[in-house]
């Protein structure tokens, strides 16, 4: 059992210890450099054309969700027909 738990251990901090060695380019200062331009764009649109086509079918499924549920509700507060 000791054994067991030594091997899980070293494979623990193997697997740690090269996740810590990729260096990943800092890039804060080119997004904040886009983001406080004043190119007239919404902030939420800054981003390009990934930001724009999440926005549009962000609102389109919102219009969707809602005319849906409206359709239901009038469906439901209608009366059931007899058979």
């Amino acid at each position: 059992i000791y054994l067991l738990f030594q091997t899980l251990r070293q494979i623990s901090q193997r697997t740690l210890s090269t996740a810590s060695r990729r260096q990943f380019e800092n890039r804060v200062s080119e997004n904040q450099k886009l983001f406080q331009e004043d190119n007239g764009l919404p902030v939420h649109l800054k981003g390009g054309a990934r930001d724009s086509l999440l926005y549009r079918t962000t609102a389109g499924l919102t219009l969707f969700g809602t005319m849906y549920t409206l359709y239901y509700l009038l469906v439901s507060s209608m009366p059931k027909k007899p058979n």
